[in-house]
């Protein structure tokens, strides 16, 4: 069971992620979107989003620092382990609360709102169950343990979660885990597989094209030839 759970699952929920992002890219371009429902209601989601995404853009930055930097980095610029922990549970609930927050009104906002819930699909309502059970979990998890002695999940999850991309997973590293880490885990790998089959496929898309796009020139008409112009072909000099 340990190798199924702490070996197997992770692998899945990876070759999950992969596939169905090459698959989406490759058959569903169009599909590729958040599939806004701002035209039906915009008050709320111009709350909402924000909230959310400044949230969980915070909760997955925190993730990568305690899950693949060695507590002896931390240790070597002079951050002690008490320390380590604090920021860990302060910050971490810091960016936990607006993402639940923000999740909260969105739900309350599909479901008060008539033309955005008949917008809902299936797949909508199936995604907010992880990713909020994730979110919950992970902030219920550090304060089940003494402030400022929290569980030292570098020396178990850190080590296993390093392993799974040399592809030596070191299983039994996760047996003494405290339960809501290893149903936190869990529910994380489920979400990452779930990604590239519901909207939070978006997260992969970037607007790197608007660093190189050329640039556009807007400019003022003259007041005294504000009547139809005359068209011209081709392009217009800037100047013109």
């Amino acid at each position: 069971m340990t190798v199924l759970l702490w070996g197997a699952l992770p692998c899945l929920a990876f070759a999950l992620l992969v596939a169905g992002l090459v698959r989406r890219y490759r058959y569903d371009k169009y599909g590729w979107t958040t599939r806004s429902s701002q035209v039906y209601e915009s008050r709320l989601l111009n709350v909402a989003s924000p909230v959310f995404h400044y949230g969980i853009l915070f909760v997955l930055a925190g993730h990568p620092i305690g899950l693949f930097v060695p507590a002896s980095w931390t240790a070597a610029a002079g951050v002690s382990e008490r320390s380590y922990h604090l920021f860990s549970l302060y910050g971490g609930t810091a960016a936990g609360v607006p993402a639940v927050a923000g999740i909260a009104l969105l739900v309350y906002r599909r479901r008060t709102r008539v033309p955005v819930f008949r917008a809902t699909t299936a797949n909508d309502k199936a995604m907010y169950v992880p990713l909020l059970g994730a979110l919950v979990l992970g902030m219920a998890a550090k304060p089940a343990h003494p402030v400022g002695q929290g569980y030292d999940y570098r020396s178990t999850i850190g080590p296993w979660a390093r392993g799974l991309f040399t592809l030596r997973p070191r299983t039994r590293l996760m047996t003494g885990v405290p339960v809501l880490y290893q149903v936190h885990a869990v529910v994380g790998m489920v979400l990452i597989a779930f990604v590239p089959y519901s909207r939070l496929v978006h997260m992969f898309s970037a607007p790197v094209q608007y660093l190189f796009r050329p640039y556009v020139v807007y400019r003022t008409r003259d007041p005294r030839q504000l009547g139809p112009r005359a068209e011209r072909r081709g392009w217009e000099r800037p100047g013109g």
